[in-house]
């Protein structure tokens, strides 16, 4: 029986080397690393994954490592979006072949229109029979708007919700009230999120505090979310940091100085200078996060 689709899901980074080569043995350190914190299950190749800056085959690599390295009880959620429909229905076919328990895809760019938005996640659902979870994400494509538009791309056979990254959470309420499953993506209102009717959460900086985003998601299942937004704002005191720099080289060294190598980012994300890193780390040092 495959894992319940909720819960707390690290958009898991992707190690790379220094010549963007994929890292499978750091890679699945930090898997373990997650796991021992008590995540549900992780996100694989999304955009902190910078699965669309990979080739399609180095993206089928992660998602094998990701499903095997994985405890069978956790879920394995592969991004599988694309540039080209073709692309996306073979990573969304490739998924069900190794044994991952859903895909889920961000929109096209934001020049397509929403009818071929639309015939792009028909696609995707039909090519596989995984659940599918489409990406709310306003910020990188406004193709899909409105309360309307996400119910229509939510009634394709085998689409069963979404990763909602806004802060519109009285939108997310009125989704989750028509019976979507939804994952918060917005790492700085995981607590608000859980409390307006999300399932879980998917994000970056469960790489960085994966207890604590866990800890958030048990709290708010118990209904205290007093304390679930004091573990929110601790969060937020790291969230704040980190924003104050390029994130995803941060978050990239981050990790490197906590025993897991992650390399640079895909060019042509620079990476941080000597200057910033010392910064960085005094700063996590003031604020408690070694």
């Amino acid at each position: 029986m495959s894992p319940t689709l909720q819960g707390v899901l690290p958009a898991i980074v992707t190690p790379l080397t220094a010549d963007e080569a994929f890292d499978a043995s750091s890679f699945e350190r930090l898997l373990e690393r997650v796991y021992a914190a008590g995540c549900d299950g992780v996100y694989v190749c999304g955009q902190t994954g910078e699965g669309l800056s990979q080739p399609v085959e180095m993206r089928k690599r992660v998602a094998e490592v990701a499903v095997k390295a994985s405890p069978r009880e956790k879920l394995v959620v592969v991004h599988i979006g694309a540039g080209r429909t073709a692309d996306a229905i073979e990573l969304a076919c490739h998924a069900r072949r190794i044994g991952a328990h859903a895909v889920s895809s961000l929109p096209p760019e934001a020049r397509f229109n929403f009818d071929e938005v639309h015939a792009y996640y028909a696609a995707i659902a039909e090519a596989s029979d995984l659940p599918v979870l489409i990406y709310y994400f306003p910020e990188f494509s406004r193709c899909v708007s409105t309360l309307e538009q996400i119910d229509e791309l939510c009634s394709i056979p085998n689409i069963v919700g979404l990763k909602f990254t806004d802060f519109d959470l009285y939108r997310l309420s009125l989704i989750s009230r028509a019976g979507r499953v939804i994952f918060n993506g917005r790492d700085e209102v995981f607590a608000a999120g859980m409390l307006m009717g999300a399932v879980g959460g998917i994000g970056s900086f469960y790489n960085l505090v994966p207890e604590l985003f866990v800890e958030v998601c048990a709290l708010s299942r118990c209904g205290l979310f007093v304390d679930a937004r004091r573990v929110q704002d601790r969060i937020n005191d790291l969230i704040r940091i980190v924003l104050s720099y390029p994130a995803m080289p941060a978050i990239k060294k981050i990790l490197d100085w906590s025993g897991i190598p992650c390399g640079p980012c895909f060019a042509p994300r620079r990476v941080l200078t000597g200057n910033e890193e010392t910064r960085l780390r005094a700063e996590l040092e003031k604020a408690g996060f070694v």
